[in-house]
């Protein structure tokens, strides 16, 4: 019997729980046709918050209607990758007459003068000079379908800032001539406040944006106790309760608890409180490896100092102890909590105040070595 729990970033859960609202609205955008709002959507959030996991969900709520999907992660040279190579498969794999097989003639293939034939693929749709031009020839062909397609870019930054502008410049175009296309993006919430306020990438302003939170109580115990139902196993009251809690409803933390509760003794019919118990340890010492050091290891000295001041109190911290403590005036002190809230590792928690926004963040940074704290 295997583990039900997919710990794994981008990896879609047994159970996607929380994410009803963005799914009914972008189905029915499909469904209402050019001009529907929900046909342009943005995802911010931290790590692990489900961001890679949305963008399946709707890809595959997509090719159920019929729709065909271009899907990429953001890099330099995607756009180039997508013309020339994504779309004109697409053709070649789904709309009928774009290539054909003719006789060129005969030709020797073997040492011994054997005679054969060489088949030679002609495309009926030369390279042409952009992203735009090979997208209105696919839309125009699946016109014929009453279908459309779904561009998704997964990972946003500006890196990648020429390759997206092309990409969101086009989709607009499309967009104007009410061509079946939709677009959906996510990143991280400092990389998706950067590219809005680019003026070569506009068109993600008007997009629907979604920042992914916590879900709900009632989400994570569903979403915990229904794989391991579905697996013929039982979880007691009591171990549910403590596995619950112990995800802080945060959606990756779900599958983490999740998959080392299970294996805490596979052979066990029922997970017991013991079993909650040893998960959520387990768990929580991965996270650190999975999302606290990445996160950690992109901030400045200065950052850092920030949220380590945040983490000597055991809630909300008020910004004027935190300036306190770093030594710097109230203004200097506010940059960085506008830079750290971006980034999604603080957040707002009242009038002057900010505590830490990802589940456990805080006793990491607490345990790290004396040496680093300073």
């Amino acid at each position: 019997m295997g583990n039900p729990f997919r710990p794994t970033f981008g990896v879609t859960p047994p159970v996607l729980v929380g994410r009803d609202e963005q799914i009914e609205a972008f189905t029915e955008a499909l469904d209402d046709g050019p001009g529907a709002p929900g046909r342009a959507m943005l995802f911010s959030g931290a790590r692990g918050t489900g961001k890679t996991v949305m963008l399946n969900a709707l890809e595959d709520a997509a090719r159920l209607r019929g729709w065909l999907v271009i899907s990429q992660t953001a890099r330099s040279g995607i756009a180039a990758e997508m013309r020339d190579t994504q779309i004109p498969d697409l053709l070649h794999r789904h709309v009928s007459g774009i290539v054909r097989n003719q006789l060129s003639g005969l030709t020797v293939t073997s040492p011994v003068g054997g005679l054969g034939v060489t088949r030679l693929r002609v495309d009926d749709h030369p390279e042409v000079a952009s992203l735009r031009s090979r997208l209105e020839i696919l839309t125009d062909a699946l016109a014929e379908h009453d279908t459309g397609v779904l561009i998704t870019i997964d990972e946003l930054h500006s890196g990648a800032r020429r390759d997206l502008t092309v990409i969101t410049q086009t989709v607009q175009h499309l967009f104007r001539e009410e061509r079946e296309i939709a677009f959906l993006a996510a990143g991280l919430p400092h990389d998706v406040a950067a590219l809005l306020d680019h003026p070569g990438t506009t068109f993600l302003r008007r997009a629907e944006h979604y920042a992914l939170m916590a879900v709900t109580d009632e989400e994570v115990r569903e979403a915990l106790q229904v794989p391991i139902e579905d697996n013929e196993r039982t979880i007691s009251a009591e171990a549910l309760d403590i596995a619950a809690a112990g995800t802080r409803r945060y959606p990756f933390l779900i599958q983490l608890v999740g998959y080392h509760t299970w294996r805490a003794d596979e052979s066990a019919a029922e997970i017991t409180a013991a079993h909650a118990r040893q998960g959520v340890k387990a768990a929580t010492r991965r996270l650190g490896r999975l999302v606290h050091e990445p996160a950690l290891n992109s901030l400045s000295e200065v950052d850092l100092r920030f949220l380590l001041a945040v983490a000597q109190d055991d809630g909300p911290s008020r910004m004027q102890d935190i300036a306190r403590r770093l030594g710097v005036d109230a203004s200097y002190a506010g940059q960085y909590r506008r830079r750290l809230i971006a980034a999604g590792l603080v957040a707002p928690a009242g009038y002057g105040k900010v505590d830490v926004a990802i589940p456990y963040l805080r006793e990491h940074l607490r345990s790290r070595p004396v040496r680093e704290l300073t």
